[in-house]
């Protein structure tokens, strides 16, 4: 199984998108212990918190749903991505 995870951080006000093969919550416990290095984005925060997932059945899918969540650039569209269940499944749809 495959994720592809949102993080929120209260204090940035900002959104981090990425995938991973761990469970979500096992990736933010690596986040906020800095697993991946002081430098990295999520370093910047230590309030960093689950905000939403995606469970999908390939890596290739995983990395399709996180570029696309990039490219569109938009806090209100990640925020709609919780609040419309339907987008997710058209996303994962789209992307299958």
């Amino acid at each position: 199984m495959f994720y592809c995870y949102i993080l929120h951080s209260n204090s940035l006000d900002r959104f981090y998108t990425g995938i991973t093969i761990l469970t979500p919550g096992t990736r933010l416990k690596r986040h906020l212990e800095k697993y991946y290095g002081n430098t990295k984005f999520t370093a910047k925060a230590d309030d960093w918190h689950l905000f939403f997932f995606f469970e999908c059945k390939s890596e290739k899918q995983a990395r399709k749903i996180e570029q696309h969540i990039k490219k569109m650039k938009s806090k209100k569209y990640i925020q709609n991505l919780k609040k419309y269940p339907q987008m997710t499944k058209r996303i994962l749809e789209k992307f299958s």
